[in-house]
C-alpha cells in the first residue's frame, strides 16, 4: 500500500469518526387490513403493547407478533389505512392523559372528552398498563367504604383496597347499587370512576344526568366506551379507567372505581383474539382470559404510603348461573361477591341480595364497630328465616319459638329494603340495627317499618343530636351510649304508636 492509499484510509478514518451514525428508523409496511386489524410486515424488534404511527396519520397497538408479521389495532377508525402503507415504530406504550381536569368529565377510553363541554388541560401522562403495586408497597385493609346501603354495610362490608365483585341476571339493579355506592361518597373525600363498557349510549346518558342532579358528577371521572364503538376501546377502557385512579390513589387519595361490566369486557377480547386467529379454549374464549382481568383488578390496593383504590366489578351473568367461565375466574381473583337474585328482586326485595350467595373476604377487619357490634346476629338470623320460609311452604304447623323467628325474620328482611337515592350514615345503620337488636321492631307492623326506622333516625337526630354526634365521633356504642339509645328509641315508639 503507497503513501497516498494510506492518506487515503486515514481521512476515511477521520470521516467517519467525527460524524456519528445516523440512527435509522424501524419501519414496516401494511399487508392486510380489516375489520379494525392490521397485518403488517417488516417490524421485526417490537415489542408487545408498543404503540406504532401510520403514515396516513393513525395509530396502532401491537397486540400480535408471530415470525412473519405483527397484528396491530388501531387507535382510529375515522382515519382509514390502506395496504402498502408505511408504519414506524414509537418505541413506547399506550398513555392517557391524568389529572384534577378530570373530574366531573365524560371521556373515551384514550382520555378524549365526549362531554361537549371543550379539551381538558392537563400536562400529565400515565401508561394505560401498568405493574400492580408490590406486597411491599400494600398494607391489610382496615378502613371502611361506607356504601350507604344497609345490607352491604351491616352484612359484606367493604374495605378501601378491596375488591368485592357484584354479580347478578340482567334487569337486577347492579348498576343502580354501584351508582348508590358513588353517591354515598359525596363529602367524604373519596374520588371515583365509573367506567362504561358496552354499554349503550342512552343509559350512559341517564347516569351522567343522575350523577350530576345528586352533586356526584365534581368528584367522578366518567369512562366511556360504549357498545358502538371498536373492540379495542372496549378492551382499553377499564385499563385508561385504573390509570386515572392510579393518578388520584399514588397522590394519596382514596378512589373508587366501578367497572360496568367485565362481561363485555371478557366479549370484546375475545372478539379481538378470533380476529387474530389465536385458538379459542372455553365458550371460545382464548386461554389467557384469567389474565386479562387478574392484572386489571390486582392493581387495587391500600398502600402504605397513604391512598387506595377500592373497585367494585359487576359482572352480568345468565339464569343466576354464578359457575360460568367469566363469573368464576372473577370470583377467584376478588375479595368476595355481592349476588343479585332474580327471584328476591321479583318479590320487591330491593336491594336484590342473597345472603346466602354472597361474601366479604375481608369481613369485619373493615367494619365500623360500631356497625360490627349490632350485626353479629343478623346473618344468622336471616339464614334460619329463609330456611323456615322454605319449611313452611309445605303447610306444617309451625311451634312458637319458629313462628317467633319467622316473624323476627321478616322484620330483618324488611329493614333490608331500601329504596334507591336513599342512603345511611353508619350512625343511622347502628340505630336500625340497635333497635332491631333490642326486639323494638317485633311490635311493629311489618308494612310499616319502613316509614317507622326512617322517623326514629330523624328523631334522635333532631332530639338527641349530642347522643348522635358522640356515636359518629367514636364509631363504637359503649354501654352508657347503648342505655341512652334505648331510652330515646323507646321515646320515640311510644310516639310512634300515638
Amino acid at each position: 500500500m503507497n503513501s497516498k492509499d494510506l492518506e487515503l484510509v486515514s481521512l476515511l478514518q477521520k470521516e467517519l469518526q467525527d460524524k456519528p451514525h445516523q440512527k435509522l428508523d424501524e419501519i414496516g409496511i401494511v399487508v392486510q387490513v380489516g375489520d379494525g386489524i392490521c397485518k403488517v410486515y417488516g417490524l421485526l424488534d417490537v415489542v408487545y403493547g408498543e404503540l406504532v404511527d401510520f403514515e396516513g396519520g393513525n395509530q396502532g397497538i401491537i397486540l400480535n407478533m408471530s415470525e412473519d408479521f405483527v397484528s396491530i389495532f388501531v387507535l382510529s377508525q375515522s382515519i382509514y389505512v390502506t395496504e402498502g402503507e408505511v408504519v414506524k415504530r414509537t418505541g413506547q406504550a399506550l398513555k392517557i392523559p391524568v389529572g384534577e381536569s378530570m373530574l366531573g368529565r365524560v371521556i373515551d377510553a384514550l382520555g378524549n372528552p365526549i362531554d361537549g363541554l371543550g379539551d381538558i388541560v392537563t400536562t400529565e401522562h400515565r401508561f394505560v398498563e401498568h405493574d400492580a403495586p408490590s406486597i411491599v408497597d400494600r398494607k391489610p385493609i382496615s378502613q371502611p367504604m361506607q356504601t350507604g346501603v344497609l345490607a352491604i354495610d351491616a352484612l359484606f362490608p367493604i374495605g378501601k383496597g378491596q375488591r368485592e365483585l357484584i354479580v347478578g341476571n340482567r334487569n337486577t339493579g347492579k348498576t343502580a347499587l354501584a351508582v348508590d355506592v358513588i353517591l354515598n361518597q359525596k363529602d367524604k373525600n373519596v374520588i371515583c370512576v365509573y367506567i362504561s363498557i358496552g354499554q349503550r349510549q342512552g343509559n350512559l346518558a341517564r347516569l351522567v344526568s343522575k350523577l350530576e342532579e345528586y352533586g356526584a358528577l365534581e368528584y367522578t371521572v366518567v369512562v366511556s366506551a360504549d357498545a358502538s364503538e371498536a373492540v379495542l376501546n372496549q378492551y382499553l377502557a377499564p385499563y385508561a379507567g385504573t390509570a386515572i385512579a392510579e393518578y388520584f390513589m399514588h397522590k394519596g387519595r382514596d378512589v373508587l372505581v366501578i367497572y360496568d361490566d367485565l362481561t363485555n369486557h371478557a366479549i370484546a377480547y375475545r372478539e379481538m383474539s378470533l380476529l387474530m386467529r389465536r385458538a379459542p379454549g372455553r365458550e371460545a374464549y382464548p386461554g389467557d382470559v384469567f389474565y386479562l382481568h387478574s392484572r386489571l383488578l390486582e392493581r387495587s390496593a391500600c398502600l402504605k404510603a397513604g391512598g387506595s383504590i377500592t373497585s367494585l366489578p359487576i359482572i352480568q351473568i345468565q339464569e343466576d348461573d354464578i359457575t360460568a367461565y367469566i363469573p368464576t375466574n372473577l370470583i377467584s381473583i376478588t375479595d368476595g361477591q355481592i349476588f343479585l337474585d332474580t327471584q328476591l328482586f321479583k318479590q320487591g326485595i330491593r336491594p336484590a341480595i342473597n345472603v346466602e350467595l354472597s361474601v366479604s373476604r375481608v369481613g369485619g377487619a373493615a367494619q365500623t364497630a360500631a356497625v360490627k357490634k349490632m350485626s353479629k346476629a343478623l346473618r344468622l338470623e336471616l339464614a334460619q328465616y329463609h330456611e323456615l320460609v322454605s319449611f313452611a311452604q309445605f303447610g306444617t304447623e309451625l311451634d312458637e319459638v319458629s313462628q317467633k323467628q319467622l316473624n323476627r325474620g321478616a322484620v330483618a328482611v324488611e329493614i333490608l329494603k331500601q329504596e334507591q337515592f336513599l342512603h345511611y350514615s353508619f350512625v343511622d345503620e347502628t340505630i336500625i340495627l340497635f333497635m332491631l337488636r333490642q326486639n323494638m321492631l317485633d311490635v311493629i307492623a311489618v308494612s310499616e317499618i319502613a316509614i317507622f326506622i326512617q322517623k326514629a333516625i330523624s328523631y334522635v337526630r333532631s332530639v338527641y343530636p349530642d347522643l348522635y354526634k358522640e356515636i359518629e365521633t367514636s364509631k363504637d356504642i359503649s354501654e352508657s351510649v347503648a342505655a341512652n339509645l334505648k331510652i330515646a328509641a323507646s321515646e320515640f315508639a311510644k310516639l310512634f304508636k300515638q
